[in-house]
């Protein structure tokens, strides 16, 4: 677990400039073994960039990684990670989405914008999301490091797409993790190298907002049956505050509870009867 002092640290850092960088948070075996399985996923399912300015023409992203192995449990619940997400958000936050961004050789910049700008809330506002980027690859400014701006978390707006603006790159080294508030103006880099720059995009969001990935419907309930009890709060079965997200006054997890340790039926059985 992480000292407090440095939870603290970070969370000062995210308040005053709406970002942080934790350096040397993966391990190196760690970070090989998910790149291989990046690579094996990406030529498994022919994963391609997709066909727009947001995504990236030159990028590979791989979404819902949860639903591809163990490997990818780990990254949520990440014990010096969490802490400061938490410290944003709350403990009742919320996987929001777990996907991969490789940043292929001759993409240009993402237009810059904020995570959280489709919620339809007045800004600034308290946090509703918090998201991670884990540096797979060094981080820098020539291969597509993340351009942020820094305290554009305070702004009383959003960013108009496409619009140019002064900001900085997020170089950080192999391992490393930047978090950041979700009102915080960033896009991803340009790269102009010869080499893809890898990352995986851990977001959480408040355990009041929708989660921009479905996690109750991308995840089958028997693989969440099987995830450690904190990831099983983090995708949604869970309560938050005691009530939002309750069944008939019972929590989601009794569902996972009646399935644990077996196979569901089919496409169209039914827990209800089992809780």
């Amino acid at each position: 677990m992480p000292e407090m002092g440095d939870v603290r640290t970070h969370l000062a850092e995210i308040d005053e400039q709406g970002y942080t960088i934790v350096e040397a948070a993966i391990d190196p075996a760690t970070i090989d073994d998910l790149v291989v399985d990046l690579e094996r996923l990406e030529a498994a399912y022919a994963i391609s960039p997709s066909p727009n300015s947001f995504e990236g023409h030159q990028t590979i992203r791989i979404y819902n990684l949860l639903a591809y192995g163990p490997r990818y449990e780990a990254i949520p619940v990440h014990p010096t990670i969490l802490p400061v997400v938490e410290g944003v958000l709350d403990r009742g936050c919320l996987v929001s989405s777990l996907s991969s961004i490789s940043i292929l050789p001759g993409e240009v910049a993402q237009p810059i914008h904020a995570d959280d700008q489709l919620i339809p809330l007045p800004k600034p506002h308290v946090p509703t999301v918090c998201n991670t980027m884990w540096a797979l690859t060094d981080f820098t400014e020539a291969n597509g490091a993340t351009r942020l701006i820094p305290g554009s978390h305070r702004a009383d707006g959003n960013p108009v797409y496409g619009a140019e603006f002064d900001s900085i790159a997020a170089e950080m080294s192999r391992g490393s993790v930047l978090i950041w508030n979700g009102s915080l103006w960033h896009g991803g880099g340009a790269n102009t190298t010869d080499a893809r720059r890898v990352g995986i995009a851990m977001n959480y969001c408040a355990g009041w907002v929708r989660q921009q990935e479905n996690q109750q419907l991308g995840l089958p309930a028997e693989i969440v049956a099987g995830f450690e009890p904190r990831l099983r709060e983090l995708v949604g079965y869970a309560v938050y505050n005691g009530l939002i997200g309750h069944i008939n006054k019972r929590s989601p997890t009794d569902i996972l509870d009646a399935i644990e340790g077996r196979a569901i039926g089919g496409p169209n059985a039914t827990l209800w009867d089992k809780i």
